[in-house]
């Protein structure tokens, strides 16, 4: 009896275990193929026949759970129309898991309060590791460095202001060296960041705002340039308290 090579095998093995419609099933499976690196980004999918082929099921149930991976984000092409076969795909992963969380919130009625108070206490651990890493390794702290320049620019309108500070709060992210830190900040700042243009367009001074908030970050950077890791963590809480909730801790930290 031949023994079966590697390139005979079959990628995937679907395995249905509830009535759920069989094109759900197909993504599931296809999706976990995916996060777990069986099917690395930027690989072309194999065409609707092969898929079908390979997996037992017609075509036009390969094509839905391929339009559900696009709605996902994991599959190029879902916003486009295209001969080419969609591509495993990052790029839209972090928008559209922002969108599911804010959903979640608000069909959960999660105030904005409790989700501030959730990020002051990611921001904290995060301003503290990287003041210590970037006491060996300067350079970790480049990218919130560049986001600092941008918002000295003069005359910096309050979307391009917004944008440099989700970049400074990334940069300071991937300063820790935790490969956790920026997917759940790039989350959670997408969640919340359409707060910040609202509260800086609802000021009656935005120029006067950003001039202080840049300010702030720049006490912030200084702090963890310096290797000042309680005093970093307690200007990013005031920082976040104040301009989000109007308050500042009840204890300043010396």
């Amino acid at each position: 009896m031949k023994r079966a090579t590697a390139t005979e095998e079959k990628p995937f093995a679907l395995v249905p275990t509830t009535r759920e419609p069989l094109s759900i099933a197909v993504s599931r499976q296809l999706r976990q193929a995916i996060v777990s690196g069986k099917i690395t980004i930027g690989t072309a999918m194999p065409s609707e026949k092969e898929l079908g082929q390979q997996l037992g099921v017609g075509r036009s149930t390969v094509r839905e759970a391929l339009r559900i991976l696009q709605a996902q984000g994991l599959l190029s092409g879902g916003d486009t129309v295209s001969t080419q076969r969609p591509r495993v795909s990052a790029e839209k992963s972090m928008s559209t898991a922002a969108d599911v969380m804010e959903n979640v919130l608000r069909l959960g009625q999660v105030p904005l309060g409790d989700i501030v108070e959730l990020r002051i206490s990611l921001e904290r651990s995060m301003v503290s590791l990287a003041a210590k890493r970037a006491q060996t390794k300067p350079a970790v702290l480049d990218d919130a460095k560049d986001a600092l320049a941008v918002m000295k620019v003069k005359n910096l309108d309050v979307e391009r202001f917004r944008a440099a500070d989700l970049a400074f709060h990334k940069g300071i992210a991937r300063a820790t060296g935790n490969a956790a830190f920026p997917l759940v900040m790039e989350v959670l700042r997408e969640v919340i960041s359409a707060h910040l243009g609202e509260r800086l367009h609802a000021v009656r001074s935005s120029k006067t705002a950003m001039v202080e908030l840049t300010r702030e970050h720049e006490e912030i950077l200084s702090a963890i340039e310096r290797g000042k890791q309680e005093k970093a963590a307690a200007l990013v809480e005031d920082h976040i308290r104040e301009f989000y909730l109007g308050t500042e801790r009840k204890k300043a930290t010396p």
